[in-house]
């Protein structure tokens, strides 16, 4: 690696963290995320290499290959590479950064944002909002709009430890990952059995005329919430095993729901 020189600016790293919200504007299914990936660090490379036209080709190719990783965190992979590209990193290195670090980052940025923060906050302000309070809209924006603006942060992180991030990342990333994972799944199981309702309707007449609650009288004594927790199963089994698509399992429970409703079984 060359010695160290400064190309970029702060408002350049800024600039690249707020390109990066972009990141799946081109999303496809042959190289994921590559074109926003590019996009986001064009203005970058640019500037480093406005004297050498066949460096740039060969930045552009490689940021070109595919990628998917975490919107939220990719200013943080961002940043790393961009300070490998202004102080002269091979381009092999670099390129093989890329290729390791981007599915670590995606797995901890899944756990952290998508398993644990916004279902914690959604939970909070969905509460809020059945109560008629605008405070829980407001807090769940804001929280997202918080998110949104770390991703500068993240890309400032990224660029400033350079290759010292590596470390960082490495003797973190399992405990991260597992810890944001297991709260994030103790979270969605509390979310299941307080929003997934599913009520049986039928009743079942006995002697004296008494009409007993299939739900009230059976299910819920035996075992509360039984049913929400087992369609739930039924959904995440369908789309893991058999790669059903979400927007079918989403369609079929509407059109469940509102058969089920239309002939008197919830």
């Amino acid at each position: 690696m060359s010695e160290s020189k400064k190309i970029l600016t702060n408002s350049d790293i800024t600039q690249l963290g707020i390109r990066s919200s972009l990141l799946q504007a081109s999303f496809n299914y042959e190289r994921m995320q590559a074109g926003g990936w590019l996009w986001a660090q064009l203005p970058a490379l640019k500037k480093i290499y406005a004297d050498d036209p066949e460096g740039l080709k060969a930045a552009m190719h490689d940021n070109l290959e595919f990628i998917n990783t975490h919107p939220n965190f990719v200013g943080f992979l961002m940043g790393l590479l961009v300070s490998l590209e202004e102080n002269g990193g091979d381009r092999g290195l670099i390129r093989g950064l890329k290729l390791a670090l981007f599915g670590p980052i995606a797995g901890i940025g899944d756990a952290i944002f998508w398993f644990t923060l916004l279902p914690i906050v959604a939970g909070i302000t969905c509460s809020f909002a059945s109560e008629g309070l605008i405070i829980g809209p407001i807090i769940f924006f804001a929280v997202y709009f918080i998110i949104w603006c770390l991703r500068i942060v993240w890309t400032k992180m990224g660029y400033t430890l350079g290759t010292k991030a590596l470390d960082v990342l490495k003797e973190n990333s399992d405990l991260i990952s597992n810890s944001a994972t297991i709260l994030g799944i103790t979270v969605i199981g509390a979310l299941i059995a307080s929003y997934v309702t599913i009520d049986l309707l039928p009743v079942i007449s006995v002697a004296g005329g008494i009409e007993v609650s299939i739900q009230e009288a059976f299910l819920d004594t035996i075992f509360p919430k039984l049913l929400p927790m087992g369609y739930t199963l039924l959904m995440f089994y369908l789309l893991k095993k058999k790669q059903v698509s979400p927007v079918v399992l989403i369609v079929g429970t509407l059109v469940l729901g509102i058969v089920c409703s239309f002939i008197g079984l919830l």
